[in-house]
């Protein structure tokens, strides 16, 4: 532990950043988070969901002020796993470069790591700034069925990227992962392949079927009391 002027430094703390619509939470999500907190050895994962998703469309999105409740249910016993109201409390778009840059003002003593999908980090040169993105904060891929993260895999997942994201990057032996110019880590990061979607729990709702074991009871109690999905016609993201 490092000591300024015969002081004890308080070390810095490292927190995962995963956003989405949330729409609702489930199983895979709160299973991601946990395999993603050990593996990189964080304090906290925060949840953040979305209020109006730049990159998606939003039809059939529960009000957000829902979709944080049932993310607040499913975490209550969990206390690594957070909700974070950082995004919805904003009527703006949900740019991830403008969260962090918010969060990074407000908690100027945390160091935060982006948690994202596979699929999702693909078209990340989309994103509004995503280069500022990359040497603004570590980042943690993780498995999004049906693309899989393998251990050992480093390289043939980066080579799947565009040139666009991988120019900067370069594998370090010594940490045994890629590292942006800027000194941020990129770690592809294994985790349980649980193949659950919010939409298809949507569907099941909208169907009238069983939604029990793909999203925590508490938030199946939830959805059944505020009549959440209840279209004929599911549809929005995952």
């Amino acid at each position: 532990m490092a000591t300024t002027g015969g002081e004890t430094a308080t070390p810095r703390r490292r927190i995962g950043l995963f956003g989405g619509s949330f729409n609702p939470v489930h199983n895979g999500h709160l299973r991601t988070a946990v395999e993603v907190l050990e593996h990189a050895g964080l304090a906290e994962v925060w949840l953040i969901p979305v209020h109006v998703p730049p990159h998606k469309d939003s039809a059939g999105l529960a009000d957000a002020a829902a979709r944080l409740r049932m993310i607040e249910l499913a975490v209550a016993k969990t206390p690594d796993l957070r909700p974070c109201d950082v995004e919805i409390t904003r009527p703006d778009p949900s740019f991830t470069i403008d969260t962090l840059d918010l969060l990074q003002e407000r908690h100027p003593d945390i160091d935060f790591a982006l948690v994202l999908g596979f699929d999702a980090f693909r078209e990340i040169h989309t994103w509004k700034d995503y280069e500022r993105l990359f040497a603004t904060c570590d980042l943690l891929v993780t498995s999004r069925p049906p693309h899989e993260v393998r251990t050992g895999d480093d390289i043939a997942h980066f080579g799947k990227l565009p040139i666009a994201v991988t120019r900067g990057f370069c594998y370090d032996d010594h940490v045994r992962c890629y590292v942006h110019n800027s000194g941020h880590r990129l770690e592809f990061v294994p985790v349980t392949a649980l193949d659950i979607s919010a939409s298809h729990i949507r569907g099941q709702i909208a169907a009238g079927h069983s939604v029990v074991f793909l999203t925590p009871d508490e938030v199946v109690d939830y959805i059944d009391r505020e009549q959440l999905f209840r279209s004929s016609s599911p549809t929005g993201t995952h």
